[in-house]
């Protein structure tokens, strides 16, 4: 199932406006820091215009908090992002360019759209400030201390200087946009684990609603097969009312045996926290079992939880197993004093070697080779899924080639799985009529 709004390649969202002119009033307090500190050490350079800039700056962030602090677009964070790469390169300009110790500083606003921006846009804004930085190198005014001596860099170090920030740029505008996109992508994949375990519980409490409403509902369903069977006895000399009678009575019946078979199925799916290991196999293997290869399941072990969030990682490896497979699956669980281990083995081309480290992470769409089962379509989040709701039940995985082809390996510590059939199943709900 391919949800757009869970991919990976969707882009981050803007950060807020709050957040942008925040950062801009740090920067404006290290400015205006420096430039008392240069003053206080006779460092000359144009102070007019230099707190022109930084008035520039100030004005922007007093203009941007008359309105409210919502969530800015994209295209207004690259608006913004774009001022301040500007405003910080002609500070630099005017105050010994290349030579000035805080040139580091012009990195700051690339990176940020790295962690909030597209792409393109990233891109594009790490383009500008590369320009910026070449320009500010070829025409910066150079300082000059109390005694009139001109401070400047030897051209070899400003060549240094420059083939640094130029490879800043683009390693950390590059590392903050993939580290980003990664957590987003690993958010976005809990958040549909989340909504696939949900959807699994939902589905087994429904049981039991189904199992009370069959039950508060006979007693007035009875009450009406009752007084319309007596009402058809009064009615002989009615006969059309006697037949609406009748019929009122076969529906009451009708409807109590509906709640009736329901209510069972209910109390079953209500009752059952446990089943023997085979049985939560073969639940876990039922929807794929129809699907092309033969899935086979050679399992005798104890009685274990019959916990939603197992079954639907089980049925993930499955899926993933048959989508693969040629013609077999082979489901085997083995039993020692302490654990339970349970593989999964397809006789598929196997996993890529160069992939198998990385298996279970989130969107880890370059499955193994060959075309997927008819039918399918997916995110790269199956294994991710399984991988996480297992874990969380206490088991180990493991991924491996063999047998001929891939091997899924969950191992659980017996105490964490196994149950006790005998044990009592608790007191009964209380209901009030």
């Amino acid at each position: 199932m391919s949800d757009p709004f869970l991919s990976p390649a969707t882009p981050a969202e803007p950060i807020r406006l709050r957040t942008l002119v925040l950062l801009r009033w740090f920067a404006i307090a290290g400015q205006l820091a420096a430039v008392v500190v240069a003053k206080l050490m006779g460092i000359a350079f144009p102070v007019i215009p230099v707190l022109a800039l930084i008035a520039a700056a100030i004005a922007m962030n007093l203009w941007q908090g008359l309105g409210p602090m919502r969530r800015t677009s994209a295209r207004m964070a690259v608006v913004h992002l774009t001022f301040d790469v500007i405003q910080i390169s002609a500070l630099m300009a005017l105050t010994g360019g290349l030579a000035n110790p805080f040139a580091l500083l012009v990195l700051a606003p690339v990176t940020v759209a790295a962690t909030s921006l597209d792409t393109r846009q990233t891109v594009t804004l790490g383009a500008a400030t590369m320009i910026l930085i070449s320009l500010v190198s070829l025409f910066g005014l150079p300082l000059h201390d109390s005694t009139g001596r001109q401070l400047a860099l030897a051209p070899v170090l400003t060549l240094g200087h420059w083939t640094a920030l130029m490879i800043g740029v683009v390693f950390f505008a590059g590392y903050a946009h993939r580290v980003t996109a990664e957590l987003q992508a690993t958010s976005n994949a809990l958040f549909a684990t989340q909504m696939a375990l949900a959807r699994e519980q939902r589905l087994q409490h429904l049981g039991g609603v189904v199992a009370a409403a069959a039950h508060e509902m006979g007693t007035p369903l009875a009450t009406i097969k009752l007084i319309a069977a007596e009402l058809a006895d009064e009615l002989d000399d009615r006969p059309e009312l006697q037949a609406d009678a009748m019929a009122l009575r076969d529906s009451a019946v009708r409807c109590a045996e509906i709640l009736r078979s329901m209510g069972r199925a209910g109390k079953d799916d209500l009752h059952l926290r446990m089943a023997p290991l085979r049985t939560v196999l073969e639940d876990a293997a039922e929807p794929h079992a129809g699907r092309g290869p033969a899935v086979e399941i050679r399992a005798d072990g104890p009685d274990i939880r019959r916990d939603p969030a197992i079954i639907h990682a089980l049925r993930n490896l499955i899926q993933n197993a048959v989508d693969f497979a040629a013609s077999r699956v082979v489901i085997e669980a083995e039993t020692d004093e302490s654990c339970l281990t349970v593989s999964i083995r397809d006789d598929g081309p196997g996993y890529p070697p160069a992939l198998l480290a990385r298996i279970g992470d989130p969107y880890l769409t370059s499955k193994r080779g060959g075309a997927q089962r008819a039918g399918y379509d997916g995110m790269g989040l199956g294994l991710f899924i399984a991988k996480t709701l297992l874990e969380r039940s206490g088991a180990r995985l493991g991924f491996d080639n063999g047998g001929p082809g891939a091997v899924v390996t969950v191992r659980w510590p017996l105490d964490r799985i196994a149950t006790d059939a005998r044990a009592p199943l608790g007191a009964n709900p209380q209901h009030r009529f």
